[in-house]
């Protein structure tokens, strides 16, 4: 996305935004440069709060960014925000966010490292665990949880009450009379601090978190350690082809998603974002998109995806398989065994459904694996057991997943 740049093509591509782009000592392309040609290591940082408990298709933009500086050799600096996702982060928020446990925390980073491969082999996995010296894993409760009140105060005094509200949420929630808690502000300062602590040679965010990574810029300069670079990725654009890609829009790819799901979901986006798909999430020639058409390069990228997060295998039978029912091709679909309406009396709750079809052991059983997210139709997360279907018409042809190996389609 840089229309020019010295900068190596690995580093480049997806990129919107690199800063600052001169530097008195420095620049961006000379640090890589000579750290490279010396052999040593430069620290890239990227913070994570575990503020939930899916890693989607959109968080994957930084990572994937990250694991291209560790193939280069340099070490990835993870930070689990532990102790700033009990405040949250206030950016793109438009009121306060609700305060999470620690217990909560703790449970959702665990979940979030296992995601990313924490256990797999190298090329198995979003990053590199397993490479000695590739990766650093910091929890910022190491250090945030003992500061003391002078400690905060010194950190509050590197920045003012008006650079805080050039911040666009904080400026707009001001103007409107929305409630700005005073621990919200510190947000940004104890992130910059994490940059402190680490002393990170380049931080990694999306687009929106500019301002906060200026402000560890602040902090490191007041700290007297050489500034940071700050490299930002777009936000990906959801399954909506409008929104961003988040789960309380419900247009989101989760990485934990089989590979049927993932497949069918990513080959019905719209034609407008399939290239920055193709961008941002596969290292494939992008010529492609002037050498296919319109539908076949929603298959290609729906493909090249899939195999990224489960191997080509996997990804090709989630095509064909998704082929052989969305496609109409009936009597290609043996693979997928069939799943009966016939006899059910209709309208219908969907855990009673469930139980009716002996899919589960009781109706009991069947609302709580419900509840609990354990089941799928035609890749989409149902939680509500007492969804009602009106007609079997409204399930005929539909893929029903339970756990993440019973897959079944529904017939008359």
């Amino acid at each position: 996305m840089l229309k020019e740049s010295k900068l190596p093509n690995w580093l480049t591509r997806g990129i919107s935004e690199y800063f600052p782009l001169d530097d008195s000592e420095d620049s961006l392309e000379k640090i890589i440069r000579t750290k490279s040609q010396e052999g040593n290591k430069l620290r890239i940082k990227l913070g994570i709060d575990p503020t939930g408990t899916d890693i989607h298709l959109g968080h994957s933009i930084l990572f994937r960014k990250l694991r291209s500086f560790q193939d280069k050799g340099h070490k990835a600096v993870l930070i689990i925000g532990d102790f700033t996702a009990q405040i949250g982060d206030p950016t793109g928020k438009s009121k306060t966010r609700i305060q999470l446990s620690a217990e909560e925390v703790l449970d959702n980073s665990k979940t979030y490292l296992q995601q990313l491969g924490l256990g797999k082999p190298a090329n198995q996995s979003i990053l590199d665990f397993e490479t000695e010296g590739r990766i650093e894993i910091r929890h910022n409760s190491e250090w945030l949880k003992d500061l003391n009140l002078n400690q905060i105060i010194e950190l509050m005094s590197s920045s003012t009450v008006g650079q805080m509200l050039a911040k666009e949420e904080f400026n707009t929630r001001y103007n409107s009379q929305i409630p700005i808690s005073l621990h919200e502000f510190l947000y940004p300062l104890l992130q910059g601090y994490d940059s402190v602590v680490v002393n990170s040679d380049i931080e990694l965010g999306g687009t929106d978190q500019k301002f906060n990574i200026g402000i560890g810029r602040d902090l490191q300069r007041h700290f007297k350690q050489k500034p940071q670079f700050g490299i930002l990725l777009p936000i990906l654009v959801g399954l909506d082809g409008v929104k961003k890609m988040s789960k309380s829009e419900h247009n989101t790819v989760g990485l934990n998603e089989e590979p049927l799901s993932m497949y069918s979901k990513l080959e019905k986006v719209k034609d407008e974002i399939i290239p920055s798909y193709l961008e941002l999430l596969t290292t494939c020639d992008l010529s492609v998109l002037s050498e296919k058409e319109p539908r076949d390069l929603q298959r290609f990228m729906a493909l090249e995806v899939t195999s990224l997060f489960h191997g080509r295998e996997k990804a090709l039978e989630a095509k064909s398989n998704c082929e052989k029912v969305f496609l109409g091709e009936k009597e290609k679909v043996g693979e997928i065994p069939l799943i009966k309406l016939k006899g059910v009396n209709f309208p219908l709750k969907f855990f009673y459904l469930l139980s009716r079809l002996n899919l589960f052991s009781s109706s009991s059983e069947s609302k709580r694996t419900i509840k609990g997210g354990g089941v799928k139709l035609n890749g989409e997360r149902i939680t509500d057991p007492d969804i009602v279907f009106e007609t079997k018409d409204e399930l005929i042809g539909k893929i029903l997943q339970i756990g993440k190996k019973k897959i079944n389609r529904f017939e008359e």
